[in-house]
């Protein structure tokens, strides 16, 4: 299987706190504004920085749209323009379309032509959204300090039936276990005797450089 590629549509401080953090997982990320001096800003970011009119199909067309896995629209205040290229992006055949709503009105109408995700953004949510985006098994993600964090992610198989111990976290990421929790029960500091199981809501903590490599090796699945 391949590498996701990814395309963000507006890089206004939501869309480009997105493409900074998917770009820093190591993400394919196309990033495109029709605003050159927000393009050159993230060229040395993203995979790819185009100029680009989003509402124009053919200039999509283009840039190989069609081979993008997940579009996010991250347009900032002109609500005709992310309608119209929400709609230019779903009849591309993209399979997953992420766009970022003004309000409520704006929601509805992106509800009734297609958008898979529609998010309210507050300021500097864009890392928890990009989390969410590259895996299924990343539920929540919340900045403690600019450098600390609390990820909550699902256990796959790569933590099915390991030890905390066996899986050695804190030697290997930094990163430290609070809690688990398996269906109703929750189990805060556990041992490091303690079996995850496929399913179970790891607490995790750390820097987030070590949350990084954490999710890499046993988070993020192919």
């Amino acid at each position: 299987m391949g590498k996701r590629l990814y395309a963000v549509i507006g890089l206004g401080r939501f869309g480009g706190s997105i493409c900074k953090e998917l770009s820093r997982e190591g993400m394919e990320v196309l990033a495109i504004d029709n605003d050159e001096e927000k393009v050159n800003e993230f060229k040395e970011v993203a995979s790819h920085a185009v100029i680009a009119d989003s509402t124009d199909e053919i200039a999509l067309r283009d840039l190989g749209f069609r081979n993008i896995d997940h579009v996010i629209v991250a347009i900032g205040d002109n609500v005709h323009a992310s309608i119209l290229t929400t709609l230019i992006v779903k009849e591309l055949g993209i399979s997953t379309i992420t766009v970022k709503a003004q309000n409520d009105y704006h929601e509805k109408v992106l509800e009734k032509i297609g958008a898979d995700e529609i998010v309210h953004p507050e300021r500097d949510m864009g890392r928890r959204i990009a989390h969410s985006i590259i895996s299924s098994n990343i539920l929540d993600y919340l900045e403690l300090s600019d450098e600390h964090s609390v990820v909550e992610v699902k256990a796959g198989d790569r933590m099915d039936g390991e030890t905390i111990i066996d899986l050695d976290i804190r030697a290997r990421f930094g990163c430290n276990v609070v809690a688990i929790k398996r269906g109703k029960d929750i189990n805060v500091s556990p041992m490091a005797d303690d079996v995850i199981e496929k399913g179970d809501i790891i607490i995790v903590i750390g820097s987030d450089k070590d949350i990084h490599r954490f999710e890499k090796a046993l988070v993020i699945e192919d």
